[in-house]
């Protein structure tokens, strides 16, 4: 963002957006961090997506759109698998 002279306000825009989802994560008292990591890591990949459309007119193409929906499916598979405790 700064050598695309795009300003401050995207660039604080942006680091707040990551700095929340580091701290959303360092709330999870719980068994299931690791899982809850992973949620983070999915959001993380399709927001990266979204947040580039947004800020710098960035066009996925399907292979974009494909990773970031198995990304998106994978993180559900992990938080929502039946297991036995």
């Amino acid at each position: 963002m700064l050598r695309e002279h795009q300003g401050w306000i995207w660039i604080g825009a942006g680091v707040i957006a990551l700095g929340l989802y580091g701290v959303a994560a360092t709330f999870q008292f719980d068994d299931n961090s690791g899982r809850i990591l992973a949620v983070y890591g999915g959001i993380f990949v399709a927001g990266s997506i979204a947040w580039g459309m947004v800020a710098d007119g960035y066009r996925p193409d399907r292979w974009d759109v494909i990773g970031a929906l198995v990304c998106i499916a994978g993180m559900a598979v992990i938080m929502h698998a039946t297991r036995s405790h």
